[in-house]
């Protein structure tokens, strides 16, 4: 077996994070080993690309990756500017991937973290044993061996349920086919067609939600039959409308403004204190919800479900972990986190200390690390890959240094407002200046 300094570090996903976490350790020398379930990198982010981010290019590109990228002649984009997902694909996380070469490896799904040898119950040796990583590849199971484990794979995959318990309603999976639980890129035809002329319920109040509430009144502008239901857990849907002078982030309370205008103009009916607890499909294949106090809503054609994600934790059954029972996050990390207490404004950089587990070597970061929580933004997690790439080179002090200072504001990232970037100032808030509602036709502006 080769010496531990010799094994590589193992970063499980592609993603922004993850291809950070990859660059920060390239830059100390470090041998690193990405591996990334879909066929490309940034698979998750090409899957939400036509989302505006409310972050500008100024906080969507790594400092150590930046470093990587510039010897081969890759130009940054302009820092004041919003990108979509499919920008921050094509001019950064590609470029970046292809950098980083042969150190990516695709199609290839981690199924367990494993300390070698050992199960979850033997401490002997324990601290001092590498890891065993055994993935899934098209050319059948394989079991790797790394030196320390950086969990970079999201959340995207465990979307939350319709259910408000936390579990599919009764009749949720039977009626999946009517069910989605992503952001609909309504700009793209063969995914608006999906949704014209229909009855549309949409679950949830954050930024997800209310970007899809604005792009269906838009499209209804086109399509007059186009009704929705907006079904809210919450007794009211004040706290969603916050203008710009209630918010951190301007552009966000423009997106409440938006999403307000939008439900009070469009063909929007609100429906508060519904809490779903069953699907049931008609004869003619249309959906019922009924709510947990009996309340009924009749005759649904679709249902777009955007109530969070939460993290996957079915590979990492032998490990020994610390983790917050509410958030599912790092035991230490979850107060500066907690929702209940935080927004993405108000989270304090953090990075080794915070995300370090009983099991050593093995470190959750980027969406993965805050569990259920949703105030994560992508400066966090840049300087938490640097603070976990020093730790495992032995670094100590600067793992334990503060680099990042955050906005005064502070930055959130995937929000989905679905302006045209041209029309965006450059001084002006995170996602620019927002298309009037009119002009989000089915063939209108889409973000690019």
């Amino acid at each position: 077996m080769p010496e531990t300094t010799e094994l590589p570090v193992v970063v499980i996903g592609a993603g922004p994070t993850g291809l950070a976490a990859a660059a920060h350790l390239r830059s100390r020398d470090l041998p690193v080993l990405v591996l990334e379930a879909g066929t490309r990198a940034a698979a998750a982010v090409h899957e939400w690309g036509h989302v505006r981010l409310f972050s500008s290019w100024s906080e969507l590109v790594d400092p150590a990756a930046r470093a990587l990228l510039e010897p081969t002649g890759w130009t940054a984009p302009n820092p004041k500017r919003y990108p979509t997902g499919h920008d921050w694909v094509d001019a950064y996380l590609l470029p970046l991937a292809e950098a980083l070469g042969d150190s990516i490896r695709l199609g290839t799904r981690v199924i367990a973290v494993t300390r070698s040898g050992r199960d979850r119950l033997v401490s002997s040796g324990r601290e001092t044993s590498t890891f065993t990583v055994h993935v899934e590849t098209p050319a059948g199971r394989q079991a790797l061996t790394a030196r320390a484990v950086v969990d970079a794979s999201g959340t995207w995959s465990r979307p939350n349920p319709l259910g408000s318990d936390g579990f599919p309603a009764i009749g949720e999976a039977e009626n999946v086919a009517r069910i989605g639980y992503r952001m609909p890129d309504l700009a793209d035809a063969a995914t608006a067609a999906r949704y014209a002329g229909k009855h549309v319920a949409v679950a949830g109040t954050g930024a997800s939600a209310k970007g899809v509430l604005i792009a269906l009144a838009a499209l209804a502008q086109q399509y007059p039959e186009t009704r929705v239901t907006w079904l809210v857990r919450r007794p009211s849907v004040t706290a969603s409308f916050a203008g710009s002078g209630q918010d951190e982030l301007p552009a966000r309370g423009e997106l409440g403004q938006l999403a307000k205008n939008a439900v009070e103009r469009g063909p929007v009916t609100t429906v508060t204190g519904f809490r779903t607890s069953r699907v049931e499909a008609g004869a003619d294949g249309r959906l019922t919800l009924t709510s947990d106090r009996g309340d009924e809503v009749t005759g649904i054609d679709e249902v777009v479900v955007l109530t969070g994600f939460r993290p996957d934790l079915s590979f990492l059954t032998e490990l020994r972990l610390d983790l917050d029972p509410v958030l599912e996050s790092p035991r230490t990390l979850a107060p500066l986190i907690d929702p209940n207490e935080h927004s993405c404004g108000t989270v304090y950089p953090h990075g080794a200390a915070e995300l370090a587990q009983p099991e050593p070597g093995f470190y959750p970061v980027g969406m993965k690390s805050y569990g259920r929580a949703t105030s994560f933004l992508a400066l966090t997690g840049f300087e938490q890959t640097r603070s976990v790439a020093a730790a495992i080179a032995g670094d100590h002090e600067a793992a334990a240094r503060v680099e990042l200072v955050l906005p005064d504001t502070g930055v959130c990232g995937g929000a989905g407002t679905f302006e045209d970037e041209a029309a965006a100032p450059d001084g002006g808030g995170c996602c620019g200046a927002p298309a009037a509602p009119e002009l989000l036709t089915l063939g209108g502006p889409a973000a690019s």
